[in-house]
């Protein structure tokens, strides 16, 4: 009989995973130059985010605290492509983001499902650490197995599926108040978890709809209804995340029957919504989609060079190797979810930001294996507040980075952790990563140069802080007319611009409502539903513009529709001086940028 056949994939970082910390984790290193290969499992990018789910991306709480970097070129891209929410478009951008980088190779549909371990770490790691050789998945469409060799692998596939398969060190379940003095943990170690969710959304009409239910759907009325699970349908933050259940199964081996019983669950809420009176006036909703497949929320969490707990977050995460940040409420869910009259969620108070640290991005005991996303080095306290997806966008785009590092030196992560840390901070932030607590330092040539501007607060644009943080505003304001020249007294070669604007973190200045504004996709679809649009504040003409050894003036850049907050452009030209123009903003009446940085 004959054998399916196997493709060999031969790179340098291979990433199993392509929700946002995977697609990050592998845009960042292939935008360095590493050769990358990503393994997902659907046909679509983004999971818990994508169309298939469709649970907003949640983040950092809080004045200006809004993460940046990768995310949020996605999020800019939506508001500029994506006006009206729509998730098929949303799924492009995300497919978009990766397939538009020559240097990854995107296997979709493919499920990780064996790994050859072996061998022994080459730096100065722990002496006889095992290191990953290759892994190897299953194509569902093609009926082929795809093995993939790599240097350094990632696994961001929330359900750390490579665990099992290597023999790295993992968790399951809530930790003992005592073996971290965490508070609010349980007095005894169980193997509950967070459950998950199978969401539900729907569209408001111009004219009565009706819905018969399936016959396997629950039926639910007030006397078998908490107040707490009752939906709202004037709401538009409603979405129905409380439809959860299976944090006391198993959530990775039970998920087949826990996804029946969340459909029954889901049509069975519709039902209750159209049918028993008790909702108010929504003769004119419909069900407009159902997911069926169940969004996690927790699982297996490998074990790293430091486990974060409650109290590391409670503190602020003042890690000396702080590359990403979390500012989520641990927010806490009942493992019982619905099956339960207890409140579904607690939200125990947390700081925004709080730090997480490199150490937690990498395997204690498998030389060569990174991870990201919800499946970090963390306590089941410290996963409540950092499962949420922004925050595992931003330790993505840090592992990525990460491995780049380990690529470049030619040692395993931690050997980046014992010696590069500082290097990679100063990447991240370049990058647009806010780092807590860290300073980008400017190019020489920057911190040498004269600056000149007709507009007070110039200094702020290489202060190497290019968010407001606190009360201080860190950031320059111009008007039309208005310009930044940096002048030396010799001429300098010019290799590169950087220069960071303002996508107001807030999102407080776009019109419409809150509830809608402030979240990057919708969830039920009102009549009344505004359109997206790219924040007035972001500069979207510009110039910049050199002086050359001659008097002649050299165009560097010259952008007419630009929507990101991060912009960047090599160059090659020889000049006395350099001077960004803005011209026009996308609505605002005032210019403001962070950061104009040559190197």
């Amino acid at each position: 009989m004959a054998a399916f056949k196997t493709i060999e994939h031969n790179v340098d970082f291979c990433v199993v995973g392509g929700g946002l910390a995977g697609m990050c984790a592998a845009v960042a290193a292939a935008r360095r130059g590493v050769k990358v290969a990503l393994m997902q499992d659907r046909p679509v990018l983004g999971g818990n985010a994508s169309s298939e789910v469709r649970m907003w991306v949640c983040g950092a709480h809080g004045d200006d605290n809004r993460e940046t970097g990768i995310l949020e070129e996605l999020m800019m891209e939506s508001y500029y492509r994506n006006p009206y929410k729509n998730y098929s478009i949303w799924d492009s951008i995300l497919f978009d983001k990766v397939r538009c980088e020559s240097n990854i190779e995107l296997i979709m549909n493919c499920s990780c499902l064996n790994a050859d371990v072996g061998g022994v770490s080459p730096d100065a790691g722990v002496s006889g650490e095992r290191i990953i050789k290759s892994v190897t998945g299953w194509q569902t469409t093609t009926q082929q197995y795809h093995r993939v060799k790599a240097k350094i692998f990632a696994d961001c596939s929330g359900d750390s599926v490579l665990a099992p398969l290597t023999g790295a060190k993992y968790r399951v379940g809530r930790e003992a108040r005592g073996e971290f003095g965490e508070s609010i943990a349980p007095p005894e170690a169980d193997k509950k978890t967070m459950g998950m969710s199978c969401l539900i959304q729907a569209r408001q009409t111009d004219s009565p709809k009706t819905f018969i239910p399936p016959v396997w759907a629950e039926k639910y009325t007030n006397d078998n209804l908490p107040p707490s699970r009752r939906p709202d349908m004037r709401s538009k933050n409603e979405n129905f995340w409380y439809l959860e259940i299976g944090g006391e199964s198993d959530s990775i081996a039970d998920t087949e029957r826990l996804r029946d019983e969340l459909l029954a669950m889901a049509f069975g809420m519709w039902d209750y919504v159209k049918n028993s009176g008790e909702c108010g006036d929504t003769a004119n909703w419909e069900l407009d989609w159902v997911g069926f497949l169940p969004g996690k929320r927790e699982s297996r969490r490998y074990v790293g060079d430091v486990v974060v707990n409650q109290n590391d977050v409670s503190d602020g995460g003042r890690f000396g190797d702080i590359v990403a940040y979390g500012g989520w409420t641990m927010d806490d869910h009942h493992p019982a979810g619905f099956r339960t009259a207890e409140p579904p969620t607690i939200f125990h108070p947390a700081p925004s930001p709080f730090g997480m640290p490199f150490r937690a991005l990498y395997s204690v005991n498998i030389g060569n294996l990174m991870f990201a996303g919800r499946n970090v080095s963390l306590t089941h306290m410290a996963l409540s507040a950092a499962r949420v997806m922004a925050t595992c966008a931003a330790l993505g785009q840090a592992a990525g980075t990460g491995a780049y590092l380990a690529l470049k030196y030619n040692v395993q992560p931690r050997g980046v952790s014992l010696l590069h840390i500082d290097e990679l901070q100063q990447l991240l932030m370049r990058d647009d990563c806010y780092l807590p607590y860290n300073r980008l330092r400017m190019s020489d040539l920057t911190a040498r140069a004269r600056l000149e501007s007709d507009q007070p607060y110039a200094e702020n644009v290489r202060n190497g802080l290019d968010r407001p943080i606190g009360g201080d505003d860190n950031g320059w304001y111009g008007i039309n007319g208005t310009y930044l020249t940096y002048s030396f007294d010799k001429p300098e070669h010019i290799c590169g611009i950087r220069i960071v604007f303002d996508s107001d973190l807030n999102r407080t200045r776009i019109l419409g409502a809150d509830e809608e504004v402030n979240r990057p996709m919708i969830s039920n679809r009102f009549l009344d539903s505004v359109e997206a649009r790219v924040p007035p504040t972001m500069t979207r003409a510009f110039e910049v513009a050199a002086i050359l050894e001659n008097g002649d003036e050299h165009v560097i850049a010259c952008e007419t529709n630009n929507y990101n907050r991060l912009y960047t452009k090599k160059c090659d030209v020889t000049a006395t001086s350099v001077s960004l123009r803005p011209k026009a903003t996308w609505g605002a009446p005032r210019f403001h940028i962070f950061a104009f940085d040559i190197n």
